[in-house]
């Protein structure tokens, strides 16, 4: 099975609703997605090209300054990705280290 690669590079994101609306757009989120932390744990169980049909790898790129400016939101996105990844085996989310976004 080929693995799944999807990008969430969050250049520029600076808000919880920036954040959301990137994971909708870069993760190939269903038309359900409600824009949440909830939905966002739930979506993320069941991404395209998901368990069923091969490994998906999310690389999440340029989220320091997301980080920096909204250290509780990224505290939960942390444990939202870790959550996923923990009740998913086919999933694998990694934080990209570099760039100077």
């Amino acid at each position: 099975m080929t693995e799944h690669v999807l990008t969430l590079d969050l250049d520029g994101v600076t808000d919880k609703a920036a954040l959301m609306d990137r994971c909708a757009k870069h993760l190939e989120l269903p038309d359900w997605f409600g824009r949440n932390w909830d939905a966002l744990a739930d979506s993320l169980t069941d991404l395209p090209d998901g368990p069923e049909s091969g490994p998906v790898l999310v690389v999440v790129r340029n989220w320091r300054s997301y980080a920096k400016a909204r250290p509780e939101e990224w505290e939960i996105a942390q444990e939202v990705f870790t959550s996923a990844v923990n009740q998913v085996a086919a999933l694998s989310i990694v934080l990209a280290l570099g760039g100077t976004s």
